[in-house]
Parts: C-alpha cells; structure tokens; sequence
C-alpha cells in the first residue's frame, strides 16, 4: 500500500507557497489549526499538509490533541472521557477526526487536554503527520 506521500503531487504556485509562509508562527512552523486553515486557501486536502510542509522544509507543531508540540492543557475532562469510553465502547487508540468530532460537542481544549492527560491513543491524523501515535508517556501494563 502506498502512502500519501507516494501519490502526492506537490507542485503549488507562488499565491500557495506565499499563503503557507504568511501563516507559519515566530518559530518558523505551521500550527495544527493553521494547517487546516491553509489547506482550505491553497485549495488542497487536510491530509496533504504534512507532506507539503515536508517538501518546503517545514514542520507542523502543536497538535490541538496533544500528540506533538508545545501547547498548554488544562486537566482531564471526566465527562468527555466518559463519553468517548462509552461511545467507543472502551476502545483507546482513537481516530484524529473522531476526537475533532467530539469537540463539537464541548470544545477542543477540553478534548485536547483530556487526551494529552489521559491513557488515549490519537491515530491517523487527519494533517497526514501520523498514521500510529509513536510511545506514550505512560508506561502501559
């Protein structure tokens, strides 16, 4: 099976390349909240953006569930853990857009921050900067 990066074709145009360097933040790296909002202006797919930002030698941080980066979480929300155990009948290696979901129904930062500070797994990001969540802070029994 071939990856996104295989099938991938990374030609963009100066307006595109210009709107991805006007969104990069003082380190010189596009936040996960602003990938999905250069996506939608360069006219190409969430998942794409990994490997665009790849190509141009930049890196995206700060993954909104906690997986990469630096951003700051609050603690855990037990009634969103509960809701996602529940709903996911006890599963905990869940899909990116399956918590971006959830967040629908509280918010991002406290979906966020019950990830980042709980036994969740996020895979398959929906940026296509991660198919498996690579080691856990935890160590698993």
């Amino acid at each position: 099976m071939s990856s996104i990066d295989d099938n991938l074709d990374i030609k963009l145009d100066n307006i595109q390349k210009e709107l991805i360097m006007t969104n990069l933040d003082e380190d010189g790296k596009l936040s996960c909240l602003k990938a999905f909002k250069v996506a939608r202006l360069i006219g190409r797919k969430p998942k794409e953006m990994s490997a665009i930002t790849k190509s141009l030698g930049l890196k995206i941080t700060n993954c909104e569930l906690g997986v990469f980066g630096k951003l700051k979480f609050q603690d855990s929300n037990i009634a969103v853990y509960n809701r996602l155990k529940e709903n996911y009948q006890g599963h905990k290696r869940l899909e990116c857009k399956i918590l971006w979901e959830e967040a629908q129904k509280s918010s991002l930062k406290k979906v966020g921050s019950t990830v980042k500070n709980s036994d969740i797994d996020v895979v398959h990001c929906q940026l296509g900067c991660f198919r498996e969540k690579r080691g856990h802070r935890e160590s698993k029994s």
